[in-house]
């Protein structure tokens, strides 16, 4: 009789197969558009946030994107949206915000790298509602500059209330 040992650990779930639970357990509603890749859309306070998650096997990353449905057009208010982007993501731990140069939509973009694969439930959940917080809590500052004509210092001031002390 022949005894063989196998010394390999039974595969990882795929990335995207524990981000799919999280996402059902919080009952979002989402679309798998492949192995590699998932779209989701998240009612938010100021708007519904959808949200592309894409998992590359030569980085071992999950790069996640959301656009905004806003498109900055003339120089003046791009200019403005490009001074508070150094704004916002200043303020960002996690993640940052892109102009897109070709159609001027606002993008937030983050990439976690998952060294063989190996990703919980938790981090990608985490992944997940750190996006949806930056997009829900940024949102009117960009409103502020492209409908309310307020400079990128003035819509900050705004829109993101820094609460100070006890009530």
């Amino acid at each position: 009789m022949t005894s063989m040992q196998l010394n390999e650990a039974p595969p990882s779930p795929h990335p995207l197969d524990m981000l799919e639970q999280a996402v059902e357990d919080n009952g979002w509603h989402f679309e798998r558009a492949g192995r590699d890749e998932l779209n989701l859309s998240v009612a938010g306070r100021w708007a519904d946030h959808h949200f592309n998650f894409t998992w590359r096997d030569d980085l071992q990353s999950l790069h996640l994107s959301s656009a905004f449905d806003m498109r900055i057009s003339d120089d003046v208010r791009r200019s403005n949206v490009a001074d508070l982007l150094m704004y916002v993501n200043a303020r960002l731990w996690i993640g940052h915000f892109d102009l897109w140069p070709e159609d001027g939509t606002v993008v937030y973009r983050h990439a976690m790298i998952f060294p063989d694969a190996s990703a919980s439930g938790a981090q990608c959940e985490a992944l997940l509602n750190l996006a949806v917080e930056a997009c829900e809590h940024y949102y009117p500052a960009f409103q502020f500059v492209l409908w309310g004509g307020k400079s990128a210092q003035e819509a900050i001031a705004a829109a993101v209330l820094e609460c100070a002390g006890q009530a």
